[in-house]
């Protein structure tokens, strides 16, 4: 089951780098950064102060033209630039050999989606970092695959005491935000307890 963080969505901090490089010294799996109000130049250094290896693990939300020049081969679709994009230019950037990822809020759109390799899907439970947004899902929800190729990742409210219903409603993966970001200087903790928590796939 994947673990996927999201960064904090206001501006970068001086300390989020080296957060960002411990927690895949920790084993961080896959790192979005969703900062919505941040310039090219801000993203940039931000990127900079992130150690190269782990470059090949992080999906950028905005400023997708920064990537190339990071080697970043993950690039994530807002449901507004999706909207304003089409299935040709995600095509080519696949051919080009990148990661596609993208969220959706309903769950009849999946199947139109075929182009991306995971999907954010949510909120799932109440979430943590947006009060106002509150979870979709019955606790005896379990997630309609059918056809669908693309990854199923549990979006909003997702933290250590829910994260095996998330297994069980049959998603693939859990992304937080509010987990980690909420309780400033115990991020390095709150990823520890989330990824102890992680359920494993049955080999």
């Amino acid at each position: 089951m994947d673990l996927i963080v999201i960064s904090r969505p206001d501006s970068t901090i001086d300390s989020e780098s080296t957060i960002i490089n411990n927690l895949f010294q920790l084993g961080l799996q896959y790192f979005h950064i969703r900062k919505p109000m941040s310039n090219a130049e801000q993203l940039n250094k931000l990127l900079e102060r992130i150690a190269p290896q782990y470059h090949h693990y992080i999906s950028l939300h905005q400023q997708h033209q920064l990537a190339s020049g990071f080697g970043i081969k993950r690039l994530h679709y807002t449901e507004y630039n999706r909207n304003n994009s089409n299935s040709k230019t995600w095509q080519k950037q696949k051919d080009l050999g990148y990661t596609l990822s993208t969220s959706v809020h309903d769950i009849a759109l999946l199947p139109s989606l075929k182009l991306f390799d995971y999907i954010f899907y949510g909120p799932v439970f109440d979430s943590i970092s947006k009060p106002n947004h509150r979870g979709k899902m019955s606790n005896d929800f379990c997630l309609e695959k059918g056809h669908q190729t693309s990854k199923i990742i549990a979006l909003g409210g997702i933290n250590v005491s829910n994260l095996s219903k998330v297994k069980k409603m049959n998603f693939d993966g859990a992304a937080v935000l509010g987990a980690i970001w909420n309780k400033p200087a115990n991020e390095i903790e709150n990823f520890i307890k989330l990824n102890k928590s992680l359920p494993i796939n049955p080999k």
